[in-house]
This record gives C-alpha cells, structure tokens and sequence, in this order.
C-alpha cells in the first residue's frame, strides 16, 4: 500500500528536500505553501498524514490543526507538525491542538522518516494484520483494540489516535497508575516534563467524549492517571 502524505510548508527549498526524501522511501507526495492551500487539498482528496510547519503565512499550522480536529471528516488524521527547536510554546500548543507528534527544525531527515513509518504503520496496523482482535468491556464501556473502535453503550465514540492510545494504555493496566512523563514517552516518546499539561489536556478531551465512562479515569494529584472502574 502506498501511502499518501500532503508537506505544508512556506519553505520551498525545505518541501523540495522533503519531497525527494519521502519520495525515495516510496511515499506518494504531495505539498502546499501555506495553510489556506492545504485544507483545499485535504478536503479534496484526504491524505494518510499531514507534515504540517508552524509557521506560515495566511493561515498557521496550528490553525490547521485547530480546523482538521473540528471537522468530522478530517478529526482522525495523521499530524506532524515541524516547530522551531527554541520555541516550547509551539511544541506544547501543537500536541495540544491535536497533533500526533512533532519534529524541530532544522530536522534531522533520518528522524522524520522514522517517525512518519511508526505513525503510519500505528494507525494502519489493523489493516495489515486483520486477525488482530482484543475486546475489553468495563462496565459501558467496549474497546476493539485491533479495530482501534471505541463504544460506549454500544455508540461509537471517534477518537483520535492520540486519544485512543492514552485509553489503551491506561485500560490494559487497571489500577496501576501511569505518570505523565510515563504517558507522555510511550506516545510522543518524549519524557520532559515541560509537556506534562499535554496529557492533562488530551485527559479531559477523552473523558468528556467518553461521557459516562470517562469516570474511569482517575486523577492521581501531582502524579499521573490510573483506570479504574467505579459504580
């Protein structure tokens, strides 16, 4: 399968290496100068990730961001947004907008390609292994980890990647509390603290679409999160 990747960047040396780079690992490339020509192009044909810059512009990457997740049709899309290496408010903001990881600039070319081959392969690992089935049911709440599905009462709750990986972890270890420099090295494999509100804020997102549910989800003050059903 090949897969589909839309680069946003004002940069046009920068998205000319990048093409060439990811084209050379068989990746079909598309790109965009700015953030306005960007969505016309996802909500004309959807790619499998967004490389995303922050700033551009006419319309910045965060504001991108911001339009993909509040639209249904675009909520579960794959994000990489390039931050500049000083700028920790970019990087924070960025996760919390929704991006499903970042990489500063100047960027190391070997790195972005390895995070774009673990992001893709995450979320299109059903796909390639369709005998892959877990179902976990707590109370009314049922997940499908292979299917990366989400019910509560039997409704389907649309997650993003981000979102259902946090549920996953804490689910598979009932009880067991797991820190936020823990969480936030298994999904974004980065553990400095400076980040720690970004869990906190893709916590409260999860538990307000889990509605009922998201009570499960336990707040251990100044230490992290644990999963455990309650009446």
């Amino acid at each position: 399968m090949t897969h589909r990747i839309l680069l946003v960047d004002d940069d046009e040396e920068l998205l000319a290496a990048l093409e060439l780079k990811l084209g050379k690992e068989g990746y079909q490339i598309d790109t965009a100068p700015d953030g306005e020509v960007a969505l016309e192009k996802i909500r004309a044909s959807l790619p499998d990730l967004l490389i995303l810059d922050v700033n551009m512009p006419k319309m910045n990457g965060m504001d991108v961001c911001k339009a993909l997740r509040s639209d249904d049709k675009t909520r579960d899309l794959a994000i990489i947004m390039l931050t500049a290496r000083d700028d920790e408010v970019d990087r924070i903001l960025g996760l919390e907008f929704g991006a499903d990881d970042y990489v500063t600039k100047p960027y190391n070319p070997r790195e972005l390609i390895l995070r774009v081959k673990g992001l893709l392969k995450r979320i299109f690992h059903f796909q390639d292994n369709p005998g892959v089935s877990e179902h976990i049911e707590v109370g009314p709440l049922s997940i499908d980890l292979g299917r990366h599905e989400v019910k509560v009462e039997g409704e389907v709750v649309e997650l993003t990647l981000t979102e259902f990986k946090l549920l996953s972890y804490l689910i598979q270890n009932p009880g067991r509390i797991k820190t936020r420099d823990f969480l936030l090295e298994q999904i974004w494999e980065y553990s400095d603290g400076v980040f720690s509100r970004t869990i906190d804020t893709h916590i409260q997102r999860l538990r307000s679409k889990l509605k009922k549910a998201g009570k499960y989800i336990k707040t251990v003050r100044g230490v992290g999160y644990r999963f455990e059903k309650c009446d």
